[in-house]
């Protein structure tokens, strides 16, 4: 028997699914707040790394690959309450020279909930000088598929 995975239906950016594991939880058994940033940033990666965007013997595939986070920034509404799988949807809102801005949420799986929202700011660099560099005309090209317009 096979099985086929149908991906999220949005009408815009992507949604990847996130597993929240028992050292995400706070003593609460809530999803710990600093937690949403770290399973933001692995659901991101595993998006990127499909188009070859990743890092391979510790060094990057791309120079794109080389960025920083400048700002971030999120609302909790809902708490995840406890482990288990939590979708997470992205996406681009603006695309500059050297920086993207995402917006993003945490949802339930019947995506009914939105646990969290909120905007994160990454800035590409050029690891030799430090400085602002600009994307590649394949990241652009990826970045492009997430854009919401």
């Amino acid at each position: 028997m096979t099985s086929t995975m149908l991906e999220p239906a949005v009408e815009f950016g992507k949604i990847e699914q996130a597993i929240i594991h028992f050292d995400d939880l706070d003593a609460s058994g809530l999803m710990h707040n600093a937690r949403y940033a770290l399973v933001l940033e692995r659901v991101l990666s595993i998006y990127w790394a499909r188009f070859g965007f990743s890092y391979e013997g510790g060094l990057p595939t791309s120079s794109d690959v080389v960025s920083a986070v400048r700002e971030f920034s999120i609302t909790y509404h809902v708490p995840i309450r406890g482990t288990g799988p939590v979708d997470v949807h992205f996406w681009v809102e603006k695309l500059g020279g050297s920086s993207a801005v995402y917006g993003f949420r945490f949802l339930s799986a019947d995506h009914g909930t939105v646990h969290a929202e909120g905007r994160r700011v990454m800035v590409k660099f050029d690891p030799r000088t430090g400085r602002p560099d600009a994307w590649t005309p394949a990241g652009r090209e990826v970045a492009a598929g997430l854009a919401k317009e």
